[in-house]
């Protein structure tokens, strides 16, 4: 009571008057008021625990904690810092005994780093040495997210973050998500969120030599929260980067449960776990599933299905049945595991994917770049595994063409090529145009084009007519494609461990879009250039439609196909048609009229009447096209 809030001091008889944070008098709560009670009902509780005799001072030596820290699997950066963390107040407390003036030293921290990879343990650590040093009093930790700092109104936010510190004076304060403080999803600012941060940050200086606080989160997240508020960067000097385990370190992690909880694995179980961490390394989905939460419910969920196994079998079974993982166990409980990925159990082979390629109608020069940069990325890969340099493999690309030459099912193919070779987790793609990203509003274009990346994350994000997000007919420039291509760009270069963006559109356009941002032409530095179709390309286009829907062209039609075909693309029509739509379009308007040409015999339609296309469906299907404008 009556530490000072955001807009006053707190009196200690409760609140009211001019006092209260955030200026409110008492005839400003109405159902606000519950809320306030139970503030204080929580304050008068801890108030309550701390006046109780304490518990006895655990004996914990700075070789304890230390024991605690090498005992952990991987992490060998984050040990490193630690040591040298220890160290220093090592040096500290000798300088201070020799008789020189010496800070306290206490410092607070960022943990920044993908979930499951240990820095709540970390956290425990520190709070141990700083304990054993004698600078906390207790090595305890006290584990918050935004839901224990902020309130259900603006003035309560500051009572909640103030009485969530106080109880943790004398420990460590772990906010896991900090990032989570300043949520502005929305395109507002979150004034619930910037009131727990101010609270936080005069606290973090006012108690500094009675308190540590860890901020905890992803990277990328946490650094860009960290940069929201110019304090929190000075406040928060030391920041400790935790990394993805890698699959060795997740079969050791699974190692040491199965000891802990003194469980074996079958025979066969382990090389199946060590191929399903390899898969999980390969594919880099470790940070999706969780890193080492994902090894423990894992083996939590295999354990769960041997149990079935072994109870369903029936009779009295052995103890060592009842320990014993099987590599049926594991698999199951992998499946279960990777259902929630989108597009996880769809993953193609590499021969599956260039077979698909190659079945695409005519674009030899197209194929022949995409296998190229398939040998590339496995070339890439293979040296990798040898230890031997690569350069990073090109993850965006440029589609240049006209329309309806399979811009679009090349992009699908590219995906699951990535996908195949461990580059993607996933062979999905986002299809995307302007629309999709442009707001309604500077500021706006932002979120939206970010919320439409996360989406892609793991696949690939095809974006078509990407030009028109350079639209030269706007008066002053196009500020709201500016953003967005801004924001494009950000991701592409951040993101690009995780995505595969591919920009579309025609070869003019696109130049004059690439030469519009310098960094448009570095980030997507390879062109692939599609080629109209000929006629005889379109003819099989519109046969393969006619023999996936069971149907036929008797030889009449075809020749009219053939003639058709041939005008389009003498008369340098074809492009504006749109090539391979319009051999599909030709097809339907056919099998429409066929059809209505068929119902009329009923009962007596033979097969051969329900599934042929004659030279009449061909010509009047051209003929209605023509009329709509589309030849």
């Amino acid at each position: 009571p009556g530490r000072p809030g955001p807009s006053g001091t707190l009196p200690r008889g409760g609140p009211g008057g001019a006092g209260y944070p955030g200026g409110h008098s008492p005839l400003h709560y109405g159902a606000r008021a519950q809320g306030v009670a139970q503030v204080y009902a929580d304050r008068a509780a801890r108030e309550q625990q701390a006046a109780a005799p304490q518990r006895p001072r655990p004996q914990i030596t700075i070789d304890d904690a230390m024991a605690e820290l090498d005992a952990m699997v991987g992490l060998a950066g984050v040990k490193e810092q630690v040591r040298s963390i220890a160290a220093s107040i090592e040096a500290a407390r000798r300088r201070a005994a020799a008789g020189f003036s010496n800070d306290k030293p206490m410092r607070h921290f960022v943990f920044l780093g993908p979930p499951g990879t240990g820095k709540t343990t970390v956290a425990r650590v520190i709070g141990k040495i700083f304990y054993a040093f004698g600078l906390l009093d207790l090595p305890d930790v006290v584990e918050a997210q935004r839901s224990d700092l902020v309130g259900e109104y603006l003035g309560a936010t500051a009572i909640k973050t103030n009485e969530l510190i106080d109880s943790a004076l004398g420990r460590v304060l772990f906010i896991d998500e900090a990032y989570s403080l300043v949520n502005e999803g929305d395109g507002q600012s979150d004034r619930f969120g910037v009131e727990a941060v101010q609270t936080l940050l005069k606290r973090a200086e006012d108690d500094r030599e009675n308190l540590i606080i860890v901020l905890a989160g992803y990277e990328k997240q946490t650094e860009s929260f960290l940069a929201s508020n110019p304090g929190l960067a000075s406040r928060f000097a030391t920041r400790i980067r935790f990394p993805t385990y890698s699959p060795a370190e997740l079969l050791a992690l699974a190692e040491a449960q199965l000891r802990g909880k003194h469980e074996e694995l079958a025979a066969d179980a382990r090389p199946v776990l060590w191929r399903m961490l390899e898969e999980v390394g390969r594919r880099r989905i470790t940070d999706e599933l969780g890193n080492g939460r994902f090894v423990r419910t894992l083996l939590e969920k295999a354990g769960q299905a041997r149990d079935v196994r072994v109870m369903g079998a029936g009779g009295d079974p052995a103890a060592e049945d009842l320990i014993t993982i099987g590599g049926a166990d594991l698999e199951k409980a992998f499946a279960e595991l990777t259902s929630r990925l989108r597009g996880y159990e769809d993953t193609p082979t590499l021969e599956s994917a260039i077979a698909e390629l190659d079945e695409l109608v005519g674009l030899e020069p197209v194929k022949q770049q995409v296998r190229a940069i398939a040998a590339q990325l496995g070339v890439a890969r293979l040296r990798d595994r040898q230890g031997l340099a690569s350069q990073p493999p090109a993850r965006h690309f440029v589609f240049t063409g006209p329309p309806g030459t399979g811009k679009t099912t090349v992009a699908r193919i590219l995906g699951r090529i990535f996908a195949a070779l461990g580059l993607l987790v996933r062979p999905e793609v986002v299809e995307a145009h302007r629309a999709d990203l442009v707001g309604e509003h500077l500021g706006s274009t932002a979120i939206k084009t970010n919320k439409l990346i996360d989406s892609a994350l793991g696949g690939v994000l095809f974006i078509d007519e990407a030009y028109s997000l350079h639209n030269v007919g706007y008066s002053g420039g196009d500020a709201f494609g500016s953003e967005a291509v801004q924001t494009l760009l950000k991701r592409a270069e951040d993101d690009r461990e995780r995505l595969v963006i591919v920009l579309a559109g025609y070869t003019a356009d696109m130049d004059r879009f690439l030469r519009s941002n310098p960094g448009l032409a570095s980030r997507f530095s390879i062109r692939v250039t599609f080629p109209s179709y000929t006629a005889a390309d379109l003819s099989q286009i519109a046969v393969l439609h006619a023999e996936q829907a069971g149907d036929v062209f008797e030889q009449a039609a075809q020749r009219v196909l053939d003639q058709i075909f041939a005008r389009a693309v003498s008369s340098g029509r074809i492009d504006e048609l749109g090539n391979g739509r319009f051999a599909r379009s030709l097809f339907e308007r056919a099998c429409a009229f066929r059809d209505v040409r068929v119902v009329r015999l009923g009962e007596a339609a033979t097969a051969a009447d329900l599934t042929t296309l004659t030279e009449d469906d061909v010509r009047a299907a051209y003929a209605e096209l023509a009329g709509q404008g589309s030849a």
